[in-house]
């Protein structure tokens, strides 16, 4: 395999694991926990989704054809707190990364030097995922950090849990050493 052929593979991995992510700490959550704001500074997890969605209908609707910032795109509206119910925030979020998914999984390696604009600055394709793979995680964990707070001591760790990484190492050392690599199936069954 090609180093721009393991880097797709590789970028889309991260892209769907942080998705996994985002989607496991809201099914913790109570509905109503979704547009808990903890001051007039601070966003929602709703409205932080809306940026998120807002963000990947933008930058990935023709994708390698157009400014990656859509004249239709209203970023202001995107962080007002105005989904009513935990159907909308999943639909505004499935929403978003289906646009996201679509255009990052019909790349071409040989697309990766291509150059595409973000407000009419040039990036290379590779630059532009990069650019997203901090973004999207960034806001990602703050969705996590927020429904950690909102749950309080029922949260249950999305990773490793405090005071848990003995036993967690000792687990995986007593295994075989293996490489992950996700089945065309499974990373389908992520999306």
């Amino acid at each position: 395999m090609k180093a721009s052929e393991s880097y797709l593979e590789s970028v889309k991995k991260q892209f769907l694991y942080y998705k996994m992510l985002g989607e496991q700490a809201m099914d913790q959550l109570e509905p109503k926990q979704l547009f808990v704001q903890i001051n007039e500074d601070t966003n929602s997890i709703a409205t932080i989704i809306k940026h998120i969605s807002g963000n990947m209908l933008s930058r990935w609707t023709d994708f390698l054809t157009s400014d990656g910032e859509k004249e239709w795109r209203n970023r202001d509206a995107e962080f007002e707190n105005d989904l009513q119910s935990k159907e909308e925030v999943l639909e505004v979020w499935n929403k978003g990364w289906a646009c996201f998914l679509d255009a990052l999984n019909n790349l071409k390696p040989e697309q990766l030097s291509d150059i595409i604009y973000i407000r009419n600055e040039g990036h290379t394709v590779i630059e532009a995922i990069n650019r997203q793979l901090a973004h999207y995680p960034y806001h990602v964990g703050q969705i996590i950090f927020y429904a950690k707070q909102l749950k309080n001591s029922d949260w249950e760790s999305l990773s490793i849990p405090k005071n848990k990484s003995g036993n967690y190492n000792a687990e995986k050392f007593a295994k075989e050493k293996e490489i992950k690599n996700f089945t065309d199936d499974e990373l389908k069954r992520l999306k």
